[in-house]
């Protein structure tokens, strides 16, 4: 049993390791893309942030979500949150279990890449839209008589650049239309294109309409934020999809940038990016004898049958 362990361990770390020389390789080509990616994600909450020294508020605006759906209230406003993160965390662990599976349909670099330039359109539009208009917002710290519905101007450059996380979670005015969708909605649409299990796709979709519920029910965004979102991260991501070049397919074999330089390590590394053990006794040659299996570098006892000796 020990034995059977060590040895899958052994295939688990050779598997590993062959995957972190691939996506360095790449990484290495488009490190451009993901630092543009995180820089846009940086500008993104600077402008968030940046509207909420000029929100204003004031009474909740008239709202069919609210309307309908009764209100969660502060001590429940958690939920929504707690689905966002399981949202989020859940997607990242996808695009890095190329390192740890066996089958294998994306590469972590690619597909960062891509959802980056998702997010990065989706959010430029969402900018320009809450700069257009600040409204009121319905969130308990932003109403009326709360200290945080308005941020004091910053006393220096440094507190106008600097991001906390505690701004994140209570700004005001960034309403149209909702962040949260824009990154659910992007990551459910991107698995849903390269994910494999059709129940967990099915799931993802039911998961993401039961947040936007929660979002409205928490009083965080009004129903025109949420429904906005809805359609437009969609058309963003349609159409982006289409002028990006399609990412290879791992599920057929096909791998990219191995450093490699004789065929042993290239067909090795082969089996261990495509689920397969790579072990040494998969790829020695073998050579037939006379109905004996003869392999390179053993030495195996061959009879000869001489006709008329």
């Amino acid at each position: 049993m020990s034995f059977y362990i060590g040895r899958e361990a052994s295939k688990i770390w050779k598997r590993f390791c062959a995957e972190v020389v691939t996506e360095i390789n790449l990484l290495a080509e488009n490190w451009k893309y993901i630092l543009g990616g995180l820089i846009c994600q940086y500008i993104h909450g600077l402008a968030a942030r940046g509207v909420h020294y000029i929100h204003r508020p004031g009474p909740i605006l008239q709202d069919v979500g609210f309307f309908l759906l009764p209100e969660l209230g502060q001590e429940r406003a958690y939920i929504s949150e707690t689905v966002f993160t399981f949202i989020f965390l859940s997607f990242v662990l996808w695009t890095f279990s190329p390192f740890i599976v066996k089958s294998k349909k994306i590469y972590t670099v690619l597909i960062w890449c891509r959802v980056l330039a998702f997010l990065v359109a989706c959010q430029f539009l969402r900018i320009i839209t809450f700069y257009s208009t600040q409204l009121p917002g319905p969130n308990y710290h932003c109403r009326e008589g709360s200290k945080l519905a308005t941020l004091p101007r910053p006393d220096n450059v440094l507190k106008a650049f600097l991001i906390v996380p505690r701004g994140v979670l209570y700004g005001c005015g960034d309403l149209i239309f909702s962040s949260h969708m824009i990154f659910s909605l992007v990551f459910v649409r991107t698995y849903n294109k390269y994910g494999t299990q059709k129940f967990v796709k099915q799931c993802a979709w039911l998961i993401v309409v039961i947040q936007s519920l929660l979002i409205i029910a928490s009083r965080k965004h009004y129903t025109v934020d949420v429904v906005v979102a809805w359609y437009t991260v969609n058309l963003v991501v349609f159409f982006i999809d289409k002028k990006l070049p399609e990412l290879p397919d791992r599920s057929n074999g096909a791998t990219i940038l191995l450093p490699l330089t004789n065929n042993k390590t290239k067909e090795e590394n082969h089996k261990l990016l495509n689920g397969n053990s790579g072990d040494s006794a998969d790829w020695r040659p073998r050579t037939q004898i006379n109905g004996k299996i003869m392999e390179e570098g053993n030495v195996v006892h061959v009879e000869a049958v001489i006709n008329g000796a």
